[in-house]
């Protein structure tokens, strides 16, 4: 009779870029290491233009000099305060955006206009006269 063996394996680290089955906790635990380490925001500032950061100083409250500077120089405090004023910029072009964006679908001339097409597409320059005459009008 020959006795069995239980061999018991053990399980290596993860490593933060394997996959590791459960539901992408490893890349949000990656993507959330690199943020505390300031990463991505470092990444960012690189990517931008001097007027890009000129205006997120102004808008963190720092010095214009501080426009130049590393952001791996900087307090946390700085760095803190510069992506505060990223994600105050980015929401507010995005309302900016959202407005534009409705604004443009529904004025009323675009209506307008698109029946001053139709009449030219089928010949009526009449009709397209008259569309046209109403956006000058001021499409009320």
């Amino acid at each position: 009779m020959t006795a069995t063996q239980h061999v018991t394996t053990t399980q290596s680290h993860l490593s933060v870029v394997q996959p590791d089955g459960r539901a992408g906790f490893g890349e949000l635990r990656a993507e959330l290491h690199a943020r505390s380490a300031d990463r991505d925001l470092v990444a960012l500032w690189s990517r931008l233009k001097y007027a890009e950061r000129r205006a997120v100083i102004a808008s963190a409250g720092m010095q214009p000099q501080d426009t130049t500077r590393d952001i791996g120089r900087m307090s946390q405090t700085e760095r803190n305060a510069i992506r505060a004023a990223i994600g105050r910029m980015s929401r507010y072009a995005q309302t900016l955006n959202d407005q534009l964006g409705t604004d443009r679908h529904d004025h009323p001339s675009r209506a307008l206009a698109a029946m001053a097409r139709r009449a030219l597409d089928a010949g009526d320059s009449r009709g397209a006269k008259h569309w046209l005459e109403l956006i000058e009008r001021g499409a009320k």
